[in-house]
């Protein structure tokens, strides 16, 4: 059925304006003044923002770690997305050294087949680099459309990759069109460093911080920018937490270097303290790289504002205080990384940087859902809201206050790390490709409506990685 949005404000990186959104097949067919089409559905959305649907560029759903599995799969953790106004998800495909790549995929393929509420498209791990591996990359790159590859820095003798292999898949994403993301983090110093606390018995989820300094996320990010440089290729920095990891970007952009960063809504609101939660409350916060001292906070937001960095992903892998994260009491080194943060990704962003003045409207728009789409190739199908784009669209309450809270949240864990945070503005209707996920506040969707995402190749979509300016006329007019 044919869907109408009327009276609402829309949004999107570039623009802000008052208009219709006809809806057919999926697909935004219309955007002008006072548009009509008998029998379609109408959706008032007086006094409301019409946002593009959030883009999420980093999840980890159904993954194994540290000896047990993330507490969301592919269907709760996409449903608590939509909740909080996401529509496309990326997550991360985990690769083992002699397996091929085709056989995680097809892995993944299966841990998200009938279960994802909204889209969805995979990262790929490479976590080494031989005959095998470059045999197989063009047909991931070019017919699976899984166009990002990742490369831990850290994690020593788990995903840890080194620096020879990160060099020589910048090579390889140079020659295919891939993005290469890395974790940004000196492995190798934080092996040791974590024996020398164990050792002395420092064992309380402190010092999951205080082994992973900010200043080795900051050698290993410039490390990875001058190899970027020096290969001539393209790279994403994932989970940005730092002043000096800020640092190194800002200074490769500035020599020219094709680099971009991520932050996440965690490094922006939470700090370093929370890991000394007494009766090890601390664990639910180890995630990596660590929370850092509340200064940090500034230069991200500040990165944000000014373009250093661009984007924002939830880093979502949840796993449950009581059961899992109790896993490393007596040793912080074995307490499951990772933290619930999906659902509140969206509001959070906007809450503390639009209503606060650090960044605009279309400036949240960019960075919650326009710039990934650009990067990661889906644009304009997703990411923006424009004629013959998919209608994954967000109708959104900018007045309501309300509490963050475990008791109200959708994801399928038993914490929240944002509990009793304040924030303005809620999602109220969010549909994918033009049908209800959250009508009214209420989960309309169904497991497995999801798609599979193939993607373009970076090249391709790095063309349209500026901001651009459309062009509206009344009566039905389009976006280009």
């Amino acid at each position: 059925m044919a869907k109408l949005i009327k009276n609402g404000i829309i949004v999107t990186a570039a623009d802000q304006y008052q208009a219709d959104i006809l809806i057919e097949n999926g697909i935004i067919t219309q955007i002008g003044q006072s548009l009509m089409l008998e029998g379609a559905e109408i959706i008032d959305a007086e006094g409301r923002y019409v946002f593009p649907g959030g883009v999420d560029p980093h999840t980890h759903l159904d993954m194994p770690f540290g000896g047990t599995v993330t507490a969301d799969d592919f269907e709760t953790g996409t449903r608590a997305a939509a909740f909080g106004g996401t529509t496309t998800v990326i997550d991360f495909c985990l690769t083992n050294k002699g397996v091929p790549l085709s056989q995680s995929v097809q892995t993944w393929h299966a841990k998200a087949a009938g279960k994802a509420v909204i889209d969805y498209s995979f990262h790929l791990m490479i976590a080494e680099i031989n005959d095998d591996v470059l045999a197989e990359l063009p047909t991931m790159i070019h017919e699976e459309g899984i166009t990002s590859l990742k490369v831990f820095m850290a994690y020593k003798n788990v995903f840890q990759a080194d620096d020879g292999t990160l060099y020589r898949t910048l090579l390889e994403a140079k020659r295919h069109g891939a993005l290469v993301m890395v974790h940004a983090e000196n492995g190798d110093v934080i092996d040791y460093l974590i024996k020398e606390a164990l050792e002395a018995g420092n064992t309380d989820p402190i010092y999951h911080a205080l082994t992973r300094p900010s200043l080795i996320e900051g050698e290993a990010t410039g490390r990875a920018a001058k190899l970027t440089e020096l290969a001539e290729s393209q790279l994403y920095v994932v989970h940005v937490t730092c002043e000096e990891a800020v640092a190194q970007i800002a200074e490769a952009r500035n020599r020219g270097v094709d680099i971009w960063g991520e932050t996440c809504p965690q490094y922006l609101v939470l700090d370093q303290s929370y890991l000394e939660k007494p009766h090890f409350e601390g664990a639910k916060y180890v995630w990596s790289p660590p929370l850092r001292p509340q200064f940090h906070q500034e230069a991200l937001w500040t990165a944000l504002k000014n373009g250093q960095l661009q984007t924002l992903g939830s880093d979502h892998c949840s796993f449950n205080f009581i059961g899992q994260k109790e896993l490393g009491l007596g040793d912080f080194s074995k307490i499951p990384n990772g933290g619930p943060c999906i659902e509140d990704r969206f509001s959070i962003l906007y809450s503390e940087g639009v209503t606060k003045g650090r960044i605009t409207l279309n400036q949240f728009v960019d960075i919650v859902s326009t710039r990934s789409a650009k990067l990661f190739g889906l644009f304009p199908k997703k990411g923006t809201i424009a004629v013959g784009s998919d209608a994954d669209i967000v109708i959104f309450d900018p007045a309501v206050t309300r509490i963050l809270s475990v008791e109200t949240h959708h994801m399928q864990v038993d914490y929240n790390p944002f509990e009793g945070l304040e924030v303005r503005g809620e999602p109220i209707t969010v549909l994918s490709r033009g049908e209800y996920v959250i009508e009214n506040k209420q989960f309309a969707g169904n497991p497995g409506a999801g798609q599979f995402m193939k993607r373009k190749t970076y090249p391709s979509a790095s063309r349209t990685a500026l901001p651009e300016k459309a062009d509206i006329v009344d009566k039905g007019a389009t976006h280009v």
